[in-house]
């Protein structure tokens, strides 16, 4: 299980993420818009420095959804490798079944 405050962190800054989602993407396109003058891509690049860190998707981390694990995550499950295994042991995940050779 990983701690609880690094799980409540990814939750914090998934909330950030969603809340300026339509600001970041706003200020983008004028940063990234040839024909809008420089002042006005400069002042949007500096508006968009000013946006809390926790806000950008890329410091989002993948964790599993029952442990909270960082590592070894599958995304169309959302589990991590360890509680793949066990509930597929169990049974729990339809149409997964444990191989043996």
């Amino acid at each position: 299980m990983a701690k609880k405050s690094m799980v409540e962190r990814e939750v914090k800054r998934a909330k950030l993420v969603n809340k300026f989602a339509a600001k970041r993407a706003s200020l983008k396109a004028i940063i990234e818009d040839q024909s809008k003058p420089m002042e006005d891509r400069f002042k949007a690049t500096l508006k968009l420095a000013e946006l809390p860190r926790n806000s950008s998707a890329t410091r989002l981390h993948n964790r599993c959804q029952l442990t909270g694990r960082p590592h070894a995550y599958y995304r169309k499950l959302k589990l991590s490798r360890i509680m793949l295994r066990d509930l597929a042991s169990f049974g729990r995940i339809p149409g997964m079944v444990k191989s043996s050779w």
